[in-house]
Order: C-alpha cells, then sequence, then structure tokens
C-alpha cells in the first residue's frame, strides 16, 4: 500500500486579503502626483511614521532634517548656535524645494517647517502636506528624551511644547488632513494615512 501523499501546494500564493491589500496600494499610488510631506511637531513621529508609510507605499523616504545636515555638514544645534533660526530656515527651505522636486516619495519635515510662510508656500504648491498630531502628554514624554533639540535648551520642556503647539497648530491645519500618532501600533496610524489619502485624492 502506498502511504505516500500528493505534495502540498506551494505557499507561496497571496491571500485574498494581502491581494486586496496590495491592490489598493498599487491604485493609491497611481493616483499620487506630487510628494506626501509629514508636517507637524517635533515628537510626533514624523521620521519614524513617515519609514513606514514609504515601505508601505513602495516610494522613497526623506527625512528632511538629516538632508539639511548633510548638505551643511554640521548638526542642526550647532546651526542655530552659529548661524541663528533665521539662516536654519532658509537652508532649510531651499533642501526642501530640493526634495519636493524628487517626484514621488515621502518626506517628513522639522517641526518649524511648515510654519514658515515661504516654505508651507512651497510645500502646499508642489507637495501634499499631512499634519501628524499627538495628545500633549505624549509629545512632552518623547521630546524630552532628546536634549539637544535647540529649541527646548534652557527652558522647562512641559511650558515649551505647551506653548509651541498652541502657536503652532494652527499654521499645521492647513495641511489636506490630520492625523493622531499615538503611542499605539505605527501601522494602525500608516492605516489611518492610507484612509485619509484614499478620501482626499
Amino acid at each position: 500500500m502506498n502511504n505516500t501523499h500528493p505534495p502540498s501546494a506551494p505557499e507561496t500564493e497571496a491571500s485574498p486579503e494581502a491581494a486586496q491589500s496590495s491592490a489598493r496600494i498599487a491604485s493609491l499610488v497611481k493616483r499620487l502626483d506630487r510628494p506626501l510631506v509629514l508636517v507637524g511637531m517635533m515628537g510626533v513621529g514624523k521620521s519614524t511614521i513617515g519609514r513606514k508609510l514609504a515601505s508601505t507605499l513602495g516610494l522613497p523616504f526623506t527625512d528632511a532634517d538629516d538632508a539639511i545636515v548633510e548638505a551643511a555638514k554640521m548638526p542642526i544645534a550647532d546651526m542655530f548656535d552659529q548661524f541663528g533660526e533665521a539662516s536654519f530656515r532658509d537652508g532649510e527651505r531651499r533642501v526642501i524645494a530640493r526634495l519636493l522636486e524628487r517626484g514621488l516619495c515621502v518626506i517628513a519635515t522639522g517641526g518649524g517647517a511648515f510654519v514658515q510662510p515661504d516654505t508651507a508656500e512651497l510645500i502646499l504648491a508642489k507637495g501634499l502636506p499631512i499634519w501628524l498630531d499627538s495628545d500633549l502628554e505624549t509629545l512632552v514624554e518623547r521630546v524630552g528624551r532628546n536634549s539637544k533639540r535647540p529649541l527646548l535648551r534652557g527652558g522647562n520642556v512641559r511650558d515649551i511644547v505647551t506653548r509651541m503647539k498652541a502657536e503652532r497648530e494652527p499654521f499645521y491645519a492647513k495641511a489636506r488632513f490630520k492625523v493622531m500618532s499615538d503611542t499605539g501600533p505605527h501601522n494602525a496610524t500608516v492605516t489611518r494615512i492610507l484612509e485619509g489619502l484614499e478620501q482626499c485624492l
């Protein structure tokens, strides 16, 4: 008696859910005609979420602050100390302008970029800005881990973040839509971004 069993089917075939998700992503990317630009407060997770979003969409990712550091060959804190914030903002605008010309991609900006009128105008004209937001407690906890942030030096972190958040939110509100970036899984935040994109494209 032959007890051999027929070989099992290869497990490379995607599940219906995975196939549907892939088709959804492909359709979404096809409708994009400009870079996705994440804006929002420092500590909100723009770089982390941006990388995950870019990977999900199959697009390149760039952290604008990293690109600024690479162009200037010095840390951002040193730029603030040696040349002042106005000079830094001018360089930030020029770097973001170059990034926006690279075609479809995901860009994470620094917390103050979208607050600058010229930079915001560029992003609104050539990108699709998405506001990532978090509650105050989450932001204070996150930014308190990094003592090198130039705008947080010399003061109480909670007071500075509270004031800054109130001042900047009207500027961030010019983005196409807002997504909360909380302490939950990054995938959940990315899913909310995808849902927002599907509604606005």
